[in-house]
């Protein structure tokens, strides 16, 4: 893995028991980084977690008691270290990544982070302006926290790390599975629209390599494995080549995919949405380009990610 020599960082993770947080912690520990941990008081009843935070100071990372609803255990926190990146609820939760913003206020007076990764870890929500709901307040809200962010001239570096191989690979893109099926498979359109599959360890490993790269400050970094530029087509035939089998497949036109969205519950209405803007309006189809946005293969080449082959065999 290709790493800034040099002093490392003090690293806060906010939202460090989630689906990504914990892996972000993992990552920073990994690359040397001094972490900390900000922790809920009410965490204290939820076995689990306690279990997974102890396991995090066993390992070596700071535990802090806090939350964003507590200003001032926010800025106790933050001056303790120097980059704060945050993995707080996403999709499921409506309106749940603006509760950063009280982050960014703690941030402002502070005054003294190096770097703040806001918790993004998907599309691009610049370049989603045009997505339709329910899935458009996704990215709606997280540019909100964007545009706060810049207001106040606190130093950045987004994440556009495109779609979770737990949520998208591991079921060849079938909606609400997380498994790939065996014996059939519905293909979006003609399944010829590339989507950037990424594994969430490499996703918590590139973004933890980004902190303190000052390529990447002020900056979007996207994630673009390049043997991970895959069509779903692609992908079914990498799954049929390892299990030996040709699934069944229905293709589902656009038009009969967009009515399926008032046929599903609120939370599934929203993926229902993403998929259509990744495999039947191509959102993910495009080069990094301009001032503002940097390549991963770029910056790490000689990161050795996951590949999509690679994923699904374990399924295998």
């Amino acid at each position: 893995m290709d790493v800034i020599v040099g002093e490392k960082d003090k690293v806060l993770i906010i939202g460090a028991t989630g689906y990504l947080g914990r892996r972000l912690v993992k990552a920073s520990m990994d690359l040397g980084h001094p972490t900390f941990v900000l922790y809920r008081p009410e965490v204290a009843s939820d076995a689990e977690k306690v279990q997974m935070l102890i396991g995090f100071k066993m390992q070596g990372a700071t535990l802090l008691q806090g939350s964003l609803d507590d200003h001032n255990s926010l800025v106790s926190a933050l001056k303790q270290v120097d980059v704060v990146v945050s993995a707080v609820a996403g999709n499921h939760l409506r309106h749940a990544v603006l509760e950063q913003l009280k982050l960014i206020e703690a941030i402002k007076e502070v005054g003294t982070i190096k770097r703040f990764l806001p918790s993004e870890f998907g599309m691009d929500v610049d370049r989603m302006e045009h997505a339709i709901p329910p899935g458009a307040y996704v990215f709606t809200d997280k540019r909100v926290v964007r545009r706060a962010i810049e207001k106040a001239n606190i130093p950045y570096t987004y994440i556009s790390a495109n779609c979770c191989a737990g949520y998208f690979l591991a079921a060849l893109a079938q909606l609400g599975h997380f498994m790939p099926p065996t014996d059939h498979a519905l293909i979006y359109g003609d399944g010829d629209k590339k989507c950037i599959w990424v594994d969430e360890d490499d996703m918590a490993m590139y973004a933890m390599m980004a902190v303190d790269d000052p390529r990447a400050l002020n900056k979007t970094l996207y994630l673009r494995p390049r043997g991970n530029i895959l069509t779903q087509m692609e992908v079914v035939h990498t799954w049929e080549k390892i299990i030996g089998k040709e699934l069944k497949k229905t293709f589902v036109s656009q038009d009969e995919w967009l009515s399926s969205i008032d046929k599903v519950a609120p939370p599934l209405q929203i993926g229902v949405a993403h998929l259509y803007q990744i495999f039947y309006h191509g959102d993910l189809e495009f080069e990094v380009e301009g001032p503002h946005g940097v390549d991963s293969n770029d910056l790490y080449p000689n990161h050795k990610y996951v590949t999509a082959e690679a994923y699904l065999k374990r399924f295998a």
